[in-house]
């Protein structure tokens, strides 16, 4: 079985080597006429329901996942963090929960942390007696160091030991129950 002239060997326009592209026919035609609608009309209703969304005051979550939709507490709180700038606050505070862990049990019974100066970037404690005060303030370059590994050099400077406080101060050896010092005979 030969091949003729003007077949598929002989390289004529009907030939495996130029391949052929259909023209597109009415049924194509139509569908993409109709893609080219569909795109039209998505982005004219794209563009209505912003409009339609800004005359509402802004946009309201839907079907769609978005940046408004509920987030886990703990995501939404870290979040909140590191917009507002609270990192060393926030990291501080979190030494302060983890204090028994890492000062030790016998420390942490005794001495207390009260509150972090942020723009001194000192860490004030409070002890229970002289004698442990003492001892904190002996151990405050090693605790320093311990701290900063935890919340990045630098973050605390100082540590500030309170020793233990005084009775509360009364006025005179004598007073009447119930009164508020010597001001209250007046009106």
């Amino acid at each position: 079985m030969g091949t003729g002239a003007g077949g598929p060997a002989a390289g004529g326009p009907g030939s495996a080597d130029a391949p052929k592209t259909p023209e597109p026919s009415g049924v194509d035609l139509a569908r993409v006429a109709l893609r080219a609608a569909k795109e039209q009309a998505r982005a004219r209703g794209d563009a209505a329901q912003q409009k339609k969304q800004a005359r509402r005051g802004g946009l309201r979550s839907g079907a769609r996942a978005d940046g408004r939709d509920p987030l886990p507490l703990g995501s939404a709180i870290n979040r909140l963090i590191t917009e507002r700038g609270w990192e060393t606050p926030a990291a501080v505070g979190g030494v302060m929960g983890r204090w028994p862990q890492i000062v030790g049990d016998d420390l942490a019974n005794h001495c207390v942390p009260q509150k972090y100066d942020e723009d001194d970037r000192v860490l004030t404690v409070q002890c229970d007696s002289t004698a442990w005060a003492t001892q904190l303030r002996l151990m405050a370059p090693q605790l320093v160091a311990r701290l900063n590994e935890d919340l990045g050099h630098g973050t605390v400077r100082l540590i500030k030991v309170l020793g233990p406080g005084g009775p509360a101060r009364r006025f005179g050896p004598l007073r009447a129950p119930g009164s508020t010092g010597p001001g209250d005979t007046y009106g």
